[in-house]
């Protein structure tokens, strides 16, 4: 059984980790862009720093702080211990997810996952808890014989659910398997995607602080294990042009918090949908455009979020379409109905996220926003809806997407001020240093012409 199945107690860790053989203690957290951070202690500190905290200098971390406010401490959550598989001996390692206080002993308002826990408990004081289970894919990639990876070589020739031929693959997903659970990650399913080379993992769905540290954890292990292969993982959303690219399709539902029941589910609706779930889902719909830069956060995003290649890009939602935005899984029970948000991608930090996707699902919620109509049909082959009307579509850029978010106040206060104005920020650089760029596409197409 693995080990953090039950909550420690942090003198029970401290037993733990002697009995273990435990070493060295990683302490991990996430900049503002979803980048994995970490700062390693031998086990001899891990008692002050359960007692204290542990200092660190956060003006070099994406969106921390300025110099004249640096310091800042991490104080781990002891309930997500876990022993890295692929250490042992003298190098055996745990890891355990910290928060980010400022020295005030404050929550750091600029650490993700306090973003994602203070509109968690918003949804909490509203008597709700938030679960969602993402689906990663990504590509395994063969570098070339120097270790480059450009152009990007996929693995295998495989379709969607074929059975690897290689058994490189074949391997590799049993491993995740076994690495994973030992980080208390109870995989589901895995399965060849559509593209070649492309590939998805799904773990269990759960609450949404719990499946965002999980999917960081997941997406750092399966790079790991791939370059154990001899391969390289990526969950760049677009890594080769003319394939399918990766996205993150999210499943949501809240339950109550009196009794743990789906308060999405009303077997009498022709959707099963109750009317908690239609203003969730109404809000997530407003919000689309809005949420789009924090959920398809890179340039690259938008080389996904075309037509055609199966990523949604018209603001619709309906239960057997998948060219919608939102889709309603059909539910083998009435307490797993849920609904799937189909436009994040692999690359985005899952804690802001989750964040902004129920701040403005909690925001339909709450001004009773009404649903509009199901589309039922392929939207990908279609301009207009059954009324005539044209869809909202999501934005076709990130410097779009920059400006639909700086324009959304509820995606704004999701954020926060200071995630919102440093996120704005590193994702205008981001725009600028690729505007400035001459890509071999132009050279290409121009260069001998003109």
């Amino acid at each position: 059984m693995p080990l953090n199945t039950k909550k420690f107690t942090p003198e029970e860790l401290l037993t733990l980790v002697k009995d273990k053989g435990v070493k060295f203690i990683d302490l991990q957290f996430t900049d503002i862009i979803g980048a994995r951070k970490n700062v390693t202690i031998p086990t001899r500190e891990l008692e002050p720093t359960l007692n204290h905290g542990i200092w660190f200098d956060g003006s070099s971390i994406e969106g921390f702080a300025r110099i004249a406010e640096s310091d800042m401490y991490l104080v781990p959550d002891v309930s997500t211990f876990a022993i890295l598989p692929w250490l042992s001996g003298n190098e055996t390692t745990a890891r355990l997810i910290c928060n980010v206080y400022t020295p005030d002993q404050q929550p750091f308002l600029g650490d993700p996952r306090t973003v994602l826990s203070r509109v968690i408990k918003e949804a909490e004081d509203m008597g709700f808890i938030y679960n969602t289970g993402p689906e990663l894919e990504f590509f395994l990639l063969k570098p070339s014989h120097d270790g480059r990876l450009i152009p990007p070589n996929p693995q295998d020739s495989g379709g969607y659910f074929d059975q690897p031929v290689d058994m490189i693959a074949t391997s590799l997903w049993r491993q995740m398997t076994e690495a994973l659970s030992a980080f208390s990650i109870e995989t589901e399913t895995m399965h060849h995607e559509v593209a070649t080379g492309q590939h998805e993992i799904d773990f269990r769905y759960s609450d949404a602080l719990k499946t965002a540290d999980n999917s960081v954890t997941f997406r750092v292990l399966v790079k790991i294990l791939a370059e154990q292969k001899g391969l390289y993982a990526t969950f760049m959303p677009k890594p080769i042009r003319g394939l399918n690219g990766s996205g993150m399709h999210v499943h949501q539902s809240l339950s109550y918090k009196a009794n743990g029941s789906n308060a999405f589910s009303d077997p009498g609706d022709p959707h099963g949908l109750s009317k908690i779930a239609k203003n969730f889902i109404a809000g997530q719909l407003l919000h689309a455009r809005g949420m789009c830069a924090v959920l398809a956060p890179l340039v690259n995003s938008y080389k996904r979020l075309v037509q055609g290649y199966e990523a949604p890009v018209n603001i619709s939602w309906g239960r057997i379409n998948r060219s919608a935005l939102i889709r309603i899984p059909r539910a083998h029970s009435h307490e797993s109905t849920r609904i799937e948000l189909r436009c994040p991608d692999p690359s985005c930090n899952p804690y802001l996220a989750f964040a902004v996707m129920l701040e403005a699902g909690l925001d339909g919620i709450k001004k009773d926003l009404p649903l509009p109509e199901a589309n039922e049909e392929n939207v990908y082959l279609l301009q207009n809806n059954s009324k005539g009307t044209k869809l909202d579509v999501l934005p076709t850029s990130l410097e779009e997407a920059i400006m639909e978010l700086e324009k959304d106040t509820v995606v704004k206060e999701a954020l926060g001020a200071h995630v919102f104005d440093r996120f704005i920020n590193a994702k205008r650089l981001e725009w600028d240093d690729y505007r400035l760029e001459v890509t071999p596409w132009e050279l290409g197409k121009y260069l001998p012409t003109y």
